[in-house]
């Protein structure tokens, strides 16, 4: 019997509006109460992930920032955490600001952007579904680079760069790279999000990267809870669909992939699922738990 479950949130558990469907849900509360415990890991803030989690009935734990925290739902706190140093944000969004290229910047708590673009206009459409207290917090800032520098009690995450042109992605993710300390997600395709906007659907595409501090994975920090809850990594499936969950794909007991994932990870998945919008997450709780 599988003990514990570890889904990704965008792209596999959420479908392309970013909801998780009723079926979904009754799936993972059937789970559940037949003792197998389902979690989150993802690559959102907390305040985000807490929503959701309480929305499908998870009560524990959750894994936050692509591994950057592990969060006690129960005590509300912190239980793991490995934070980007606020020296090495500042120095990413120098480059960043110099080269003209839209990022984000992830704290415990909020997203940090310049302008709802890409990746924060879809959580921005997906808010407007949701009543505020479920919402993503999403704050707009003039000068990021003075409001990090001036901010002293912030945890930053990770930070996200993107860009339309892939010349000029690739330009920013070499240059990231020189970078000592932090670690830059391997990311060559286009992320492709869609947006609903009245009877028409918007499909907005851009490359994108993941930046943390070294040694930050949702594995490590899988790892370190089943370890904490003496649970072993065969009785642990893990579900997902992007680079960001190679890991925790590759060395759970079962890992498990959504249909039309990047190619890069089903190669190494044990089992396809169906994709995010076909319910692939409740297809898989269904069949193995």
């Amino acid at each position: 019997m599988y003990k514990l479950v570890a889904v990704d949130l965008d792209g596999t558990m959420l479908n392309p509006y970013g909801m998780v469907t009723e079926n979904t849900k009754k799936v993972i509360g059937e789970t559940i109460q037949k003792g197998t415990e389902v979690i989150i890991a993802s690559g959102r803030p907390i305040d985000s992930i807490k929503t959701i989690a309480k929305e499908i009935g998870s009560e524990k734990y959750f894994i936050a920032g692509n591994g950057a925290l592990i969060y006690d739902i129960q005590k509300d706190e912190i239980i793991y955490d490995k934070f980007l140093p606020k020296q090495k944000v500042l120095e990413i969004i120098k480059i960043c600001e110099e080269n003209s290229i839209s990022y984000n910047v992830y704290t415990d708590q909020t997203i940090l952007a310049t302008a709802l673009k890409y990746n924060v206009l879809y959580y921005q459409k997906e808010n407007l579904k949701k009543e505020e207290s479920k919402q993503t917090k999403i704050s707009i800032i003039n000068d990021m680079y003075e409001y990090v520098k001036n901010k002293k009690e912030e945890k930053f995450l990770k930070m996200t760069i993107c860009d339309e042109n892939q010349t000029v992605f690739q330009s920013i993710i070499r240059k990231l790279r020189k970078i000592e300390g932090i670690e830059v997600l391997d990311v060559s395709h286009m992320s492709r999000k869609t947006i609903k906007q009245g009877t028409e659907e918007i499909t907005v595409e851009y490359y994108y990267t993941e930046i943390t501090v070294q040694n930050v994975d949702k594995w490590e920090a899988l790892e370190y809870l089943i370890e904490k809850l003496n649970i072993p990594k065969e009785e642990v499936i893990a579900i997902g669909d992007n680079v960001n969950d190679k890991k925790m794909i590759q060395h759970a007991g079962l890992g498990i992939v959504m249909e039309g994932s990047t190619p890069e990870v089903a190669e190494i998945a044990d089992y396809i699922t169906a994709s995010n919008k076909e319910e692939g997450v409740a297809k898989a709780l269904e069949k193995f738990c």
